[in-house]
């Protein structure tokens, strides 16, 4: 079957199944093109809230098809490749997260949204890389930031409070060097540059703009700029080069490019319909507690 026949197959199926289609911005660019709405976390969370179809086909890592279920415990929602995890959401379990309360008593946590839905109960609010800064400010008191200390130390920047961070990061930001920046600021001297808040403090420091991939995307439609550096995951690149012709996006590292994203591909798209697999459950007590910490994030997220 070649792409065309499969991508058919998917539309027809997805009639028939009464689904929609989520797909992030680091997401292949046949995927990208056929999903029913592309965003970044944040997006997806509320669209996710929002859906009327019966099912959900997600096509992200496993931490994002977890808060689509959180969000829309009616429906079916579907990972095409359950092994698509996220190494940072790994780096903190829900065991660790209540270890560190202890050790900290009052503070309020602040959970990224990259995070297992164990974790997610546990905290007393979500964030992602859109409205981190306005969830802190929100939170009050000294927090506890995981598990992203990238992010965290981003945050603590117009923060007027304490943040202590978990020792996690982006294996793909985390590789985005102030080296890298240099090197393609050499070659295009008049781009400006446009880095994810997930990247080293070093990075961020050359940085003329920090931006989630959303911001990157509503940003790219009115700048006048003509050359971009874009300091994330690449897979972003199609959607900004698709929606700007007219504008230059170069990756600040070319081979920034998250493995467990790429895991989804047509083919698993197609089998996810035909056989409704793999289906992601939430067990009641962690989705109830992890609901509250998502919605507060929501909320926040569209008062921007």
């Amino acid at each position: 079957m070649n792409k065309n026949q499969t991508t058919d197959r998917i539309k027809r199926l997805k009639r028939e199944r009464n689904a929609v289609i989520l797909a992030h911005n680091y997401q292949v660019g046949d995927i990208q093109d056929l999903a029913d709405f592309v965003g970044d976390s944040l997006d997806l969370s509320i669209q996710a809230s929002r859906v009327d179809e019966d099912v959900i086909l997600f096509c992200g890592v496993h931490f994002m098809a977890e808060t689509a279920a959180i969000l829309a415990p009616d429906k079916t929602v579907l990972i095409p490749d359950p092994k698509a995890g996220c190494p940072m959401a790994d780096m903190i379990t829900g065991n660790e997260l209540r270890a560190w309360k202890d050790e900290h008593p009052g503070k309020k946590v602040v959970c990224y949204v990259n995070t297992t839905a164990e974790v997610k109960a546990e905290s007393d609010i979500c964030c992602t890389s859109a409205n981190a800064q306005r969830v802190a400010s929100a939170a009050g008191g000294d927090i506890l930031f995981a598990p992203d200390r990238n992010l965290a130390s981003f945050v603590a920047r117009s923060a007027e409070r304490n943040i202590i961070p978990w020792q996690g990061y982006c294996l793909v930001h985390d590789d985005i060097s102030a080296e890298d920046i240099r090197r393609k600021r050499a070659l295009y001297p008049d781009a400006e540059v446009w880095v994810h808040p997930e990247c080293r403090p070093e990075v961020i420091d050359l940085a003329d703009r920090i931006f989630s991939t959303g911001k990157m995307v509503a940003e790219a439609r009115s700048t006048k700029c003509t050359n971009i550096i874009i300091g994330t995951e690449i897979g972003i690149i199609h959607r900004l080069k698709k929606e700007n012709p007219g504008k230059n996006f170069i990756a600040a590292k070319d081979d920034a490019v998250c493995r467990n994203m790429k895991k989804i591909t047509l083919d698993k798209v197609l089998a996810s319909l035909e056989d409704m697999k793999y289906i992601v459950k939430i067990p009641p007590e962690i989705s109830r507690k992890a609901r509250r910490a998502i919605e507060k994030m929501i909320e926040i997220g569209r008062s921007e």
